[in-house]
């Protein structure tokens, strides 16, 4: 597969692991160049240090930086596809949405813009988070008045009106985006959902707006090979995004997050389905929820890491 014609002028490489030592240099995620010129990118990862959606247990502000210093174990290659996203599409790390501390709103808003301007330069986003209230500011920014088909992987449903009187935060995100006619009912997919409950009506909404919801309960009963077969016949080809609350992950492969739920997706699983949706088109992705500080080993920000080079390497499927 080749590059953009105007894009492949340049080939634009991550550094070499096996030439210069991973602990040297400045953590740019998976080693790409760090660069705000988009002229040759097709694909720009960004931060949104941000825990301001939060309701509990904070400290997502530092996943960005604690995900891109864990890539540094990857290497290029899928070992299941034996292909690399960088020889099908060039990857910059530009750098952090700037956050307003104070703020929420404007954090929305900063991070719509940061997005937008990818957007309209050709360059689809790739974001690392922060909590699970950056897939709504992103997808504003890559909205362009055709909705959009969305894979939720998430521990939560994420469609309350309000969680403490509030409308924008990690718990209402997905709701927003259906309420803004931003993605389409029909096209989204719930995945893992399995925590305890505030009513028995947590998970209606979603429901009776027509997501398909794959409970973890459901992903049990049907087993894999058969969520993924339900995967590609919603997504088919045509435009998706991908949203991931590392919280989707038992807690086994990711203890340092806001909302541990036992009895979830492991890793294994979760990188199975990301290898086998070969077809679909991501016009962007997120990965959220990794707190660094509440994980001494450190292994969610190597899980996460490792599951957005799965998300990168959907992007080079269809450069």
């Amino acid at each position: 597969m080749l590059r953009s014609a105007k894009k492949q002028q340049v080939d634009i490489r991550p550094l070499d692991a096996s030439i210069v030592p991973r602990f040297s240099e400045v953590a740019t995620f998976l080693r790409v160049p760090r660069s705000d010129d988009l002229e040759y990118a097709d694909v720009g990862i960004f931060g949104v240090p941000t825990d301001q959606g939060l309701s509990f247990r904070t400290g997502t502000r530092h996943g960005p930086s604690a995900i891109r210093e864990a890539s540094r174990f990857i290497r290029r290659y899928n070992p299941t596809t034996h292909l690399s996203p960088f020889d099908s599409l060039n990857a910059l790390d530009v750098g952090d949405v700037p956050i307003s501390i104070y703020s929420l709103e404007e954090t929305l808003a900063n991070t719509t813009s940061f997005v937008k301007r990818l957007v309209d330069a050709g360059v689809r986003p790739l974001a690392i988070g922060g909590d699970h209230v950056v897939p709504l500011p992103v997808l504003r920014g890559i909205f362009r008045g055709a909705p959009i088909g969305l894979l939720h992987i998430d521990a939560h449903p994420d469609t309350n009106d309000e969680f403490y009187g509030h409308k924008f935060n990690h718990a209402t995100a997905v709701r927003r985006l259906l309420e803004e006619g931003i993605i389409e009912p029909s096209r989204v997919v719930s995945l893992g959902l399995r925590g305890t409950q505030f009513n028995p009506s947590d998970s209606d909404y979603g429901i009776e707006a027509g997501f398909t919801v794959i409970n973890y309960d459901d992903y049990e009963r049907l087993g894999r090979a058969e969520v993924i077969s339900t995967l590609k016949s919603v997504f088919g080809s045509e435009p998706m995004y991908i949203t991931i609350d590392i919280d989707a992950l038992d807690p086994h492969d990711a203890p340092g997050t806001s909302t541990l739920e036992p009895g979830g997706l492991s890793m294994r699983d979760l990188q199975v389905i990301l290898r086998s949706l070969t077809d679909v088109y991501v016009v962007g992705a997120d990965i959220c929820e990794v707190a660094p500080g509440l994980d001494p080993s450190g292994v969610t920000a190597v899980n996460a890491a490792n599951l957005a080079f799965e998300l990168l390497c959907l992007m080079g499927l269809r450069p």
